[in-house]
């Protein structure tokens, strides 16, 4: 009787997900547009990066130099006055402006150390950080063939020979698509459940289940089958049809290991998003608790940065997060083809913080139904 209850509790979920259009636009957009967009606009490093060149010296050397700022790290530089270089930067037409002074290359044959300015737009952090040191070896190598007439660099006194594993082109596309994925479990299954619960409250629907021969063990264990299954499809989808298929990353470990190891986190992360609805009375209060509470759990959980980076006070703390043990888990089998023998630590302990979610999730959805009644 209750396995019957639970069924048919997770099929109506279903059926009042598929009458809500703006959820189902939402997991569509999640699992395919947001994902796609995550591989392809996270920038490498310099990507087709905007740089103004005013040459002042109209040398040999000065139009080495504005040749060799060429795709994909620069757009052609554009050849401008000191007149317009302002304008443009202030504009947003610009991210560098390269100013080689008259005499320039004269200077450089008689063995002074002229001075080339370089101007960045700062407001765009994610070219300006780094673009400035592109920017100085291009120009000091340009100036250093021409001086030596041949192109060439020292001899080190150690080779370094570099091996890259895993992704041996460096592509942060194969980081940020899977990355997405492993982000929009944790964010979907909090607010679908929550948003599951909340709607019946303000639709009057939960007094119906109130007087019906279920109780809230079979309510509250409807909703998270329901809605995780909906999540789980979902990720499969986006794991094989866009990640896989449509951008074409290699995925090195078992997809059912990484599934099962997704269906684990989704038991915990929708335990959590009930939790989260009893504590609210509206949608609105829903969504600001949820924005604080998904963005340290995604942020601190090791897929934006490694965990070895933050303090170890942040490291401790975010091991009662099952966020953490599943980012753990899904980068090591999806990028190294980790097994079960590896990753095993990791699915216990989702296990037991899900449980407890679980179980903390049910005495508060007990107390709130007291309180309705």
């Amino acid at each position: 009787m209750h396995i019957a209850n639970i069924a048919n509790l997770g099929v109506k979920e279903l059926r009042s997900l598929l009458r809500d259009p703006l959820m189902m636009v939402l997991i569509s957009f999640a699992f395919t547009v947001a994902v796609y967009t995550a591989a392809t606009a996270m920038p490498e490093t310099l990507n087709r990066t905007p740089i103004d060149i005013v040459d002042e010296d109209q040398s040999a050397l000065s139009a080495r130099i504005a040749s060799a700022f060429y795709p994909p790290y620069f757009i052609s530089p554009v050849l401008t006055t000191l007149q317009d270089m302002d304008r443009r930067m202030d504009a947003g037409l610009t991210t560098f402006s390269l100013d080689i002074p008259p005499n320039f290359q004269r200077d450089v044959l008689a063995g002074r150390s002229p001075d080339i300015q370089l101007n960045v737009d700062a407001t765009r952090m994610s070219q300006a950080f780094t673009g400035g040191g592109y920017v100085q070896a291009i120009v000091a190598g340009e100036v250093a063939a021409f001086v030596q007439r041949y192109r060439g660099n020292a001899a080190a006194p150690v080779d370094l020979t570099l091996r890259a594993r895993f992704n041996p082109t460096l592509s942060k596309g194969w980081f940020g698509a899977i990355n997405e994925v492993i982000n929009n479990v944790t964010m979907l299954s909090i607010i679908l459940t929550g948003a599951a619960l909340i709607r019946e409250r303000e639709h009057g629907t939960i007094e119906h289940l109130l007087v019906m021969p279920v109780t809230p063990f079979e309510i509250m264990a409807g909703k998270i089958w329901a809605m995780g299954l909906v999540v789980l499809c979902a990720t499969a989808f986006a794991l094989i049809a866009v990640v896989q298929g449509l951008l074409a990353v290699p995925v090195h470990g078992s997809v059912a290991l990484f599934l099962t190891g997704a269906a684990l986190h989704l038991f915990a992360m929708t335990s959590m998003g009930i939790f989260l609805a009893t504590m609210t009375r509206s949608m609105p209060q829903f969504a600001l608790l949820v924005i604080l509470v998904i963005l340290p759990l995604e942020m601190l959980s090791g897929g934006a940065t490694p965990r070895e980076s933050m303090p170890q006070l942040v490291q401790t703390i975010m091991l009662a997060a099952p966020t953490t043990h599943y980012v753990t888990l899904a980068q090591a089998i999806l990028f190294r083809g980790a097994g079960l023998d590896v990753v095993w630590p990791q699915f216990v302990a989702i296990a037991a913080i899900g449980t407890a979610l679980f179980g903390l999730a049910l005495l508060r959805f007990r107390q709130a139904i007291s309180e309705m009644g």
